[in-house]
């Protein structure tokens, strides 16, 4: 059964930053790339934020270069983001995502993906 628990959602003020957490077993971990993905209520897909391969190589979605970093820790079997400078379009579930092999080519087709986390609200306010 493959797990990925979000967690570090909440609300904050534009401009603020907070820290995502998705915690996942060692045999994920160690063996597929993961990424995260956010959706907005009304919006039909889920929108790729960032993604890392096993070899730690990234990828951003263009509107959150810059600000937002994605990380793997592997004492931990914890994956994170860290948002920097939040804008209020920041404003989304964000989910975990895990597929096996290279993923940071597949960011924009969250359909490649196949293992998901239940997701973690972040609102950002004006």
């Amino acid at each position: 059964l493959v797990q990925l628990v979000e967690s570090g959602g909440g609300p904050v003020q534009a401009g603020g930053s907070l820290r995502l957490s998705c915690a996942t077993s060692a045999y994920i971990f160690g063996g597929y790339g993961m990424a995260w993905f956010r959706q907005v209520p009304g919006e039909k897909e889920r929108e790729g934020v960032a993604a890392i391969d096993l070899d730690g190589t990234t990828a951003y979605a263009d509107s959150v270069k810059g600000r937002f970093t994605i990380s793997r820790d592997s004492d931990k079997n914890t994956l994170y983001l860290q948002m920097n400078s939040l804008k209020v379009e920041d404003t989304a579930m964000y989910y975990c995502a895990a597929e096996p092999g290279r993923v940071t080519e597949g960011l924009d087709v969250p359909l490649l993906f196949g293992y998901w986390g239940q997701g973690t609200q972040v609102t950002v306010s004006s």
